[in-house]
């Protein structure tokens, strides 16, 4: 891989994001929306409610959002044969989803300054820990989702199939990531399989920081893991992707 190539990689991705406003007001807008409409269903609520399961789902939202974006927007370029024509430059694979990677970190960011803020002041999102850190894990979090999504890319033929990638991507992890059910409550094998997905650990965290004071001895080794598991993706995705869809 080349640290040039890859990076113009990023600067063609970001330019065309920046021409496509559906698509930006749908990483920016839609988690904050949604972040809204559930503090606005517990308003009403006996105790601190959101304050429960607000943080958990600060850590899903952009995660899904993400997943989809990256899916059919890589899938794009395939169909459209404009990754054919990428891939007979010195560009390699690596390149492509280093600078797919790169350019969506850099979504992340805006996508988890705007809804960890939203849902702290605007929500009133009460955590114990520092928000800061809070930020931190909503954007490892949000590069997962990255990660994931041009991994499903390359099973995908078309934008429908991206998009029905998600319920066997991301749907299982949020059943099993212990929002619905603490995972040490559920029975001995669903609990090992939740003990290996990223969306658990990108809930722990999030857990932790809304907890405790000082949460930091515990949220790095999930943090870990997250990172883990997007080197993994990305690795995979290069491996499986294809220069066309046939």
């Amino acid at each position: 891989m080349r640290p040039r190539t890859t990076l113009a990689t990023a600067g063609r991705i970001l330019r065309q994001l920046r021409g496509d406003h559906r698509t930006v007001a749908l990483m920016l807008v839609v988690p904050c929306v949604l972040l809204g409409l559930l503090a606005w269903v517990y308003s009403q609520a006996p105790g601190e409610v959101f304050d429960e399961v607000g943080p958990a789902l600060l850590g899903v939202f952009p995660l899904v959002v993400m997943f989809i974006v990256t899916s059919i927007a890589t899938l794009r370029e395939r169909t459209t044969g404009t990754l054919e024509r990428l891939l007979t430059t010195p560009l390699g694979k690596g390149d492509l989803m280093l600078g797919y990677a790169l350019a969506f970190g850099v979504m992340a960011v805006l996508q988890a300054l705007v809804a960890s803020a939203f849902a702290v002041w605007v929500c009133g999102l009460d955590i114990e820990g520092p928000v800061w850190l809070l930020v931190v894990i909503a954007v490892v979090d949000a590069v997962l989702g990255t990660a994931l999504g041009l991994l499903a890319s390359g099973f995908a033929r078309t934008e429908f199939q991206a998009v029905q990638f998600m319920p066997a991507f991301v749907l299982p992890q949020f059943l099993l990531c212990g929002l619905l059910l603490p995972r040490d409550r559920m029975p001995g094998v669903l609990e090992a399989v939740s003990d290996v997905l990223p969306l658990s650990y990108a809930v722990d965290a999030m857990t932790d920081v809304a907890t405790q004071a000082d949460p930091l001895g515990d949220v790095l080794p999930s943090l870990g893991v997250m990172l883990v598991w997007v080197a993994l993706a990305l690795v995979l995705g290069s491996l499986t992707l294809r220069r066309r869809t046939p």
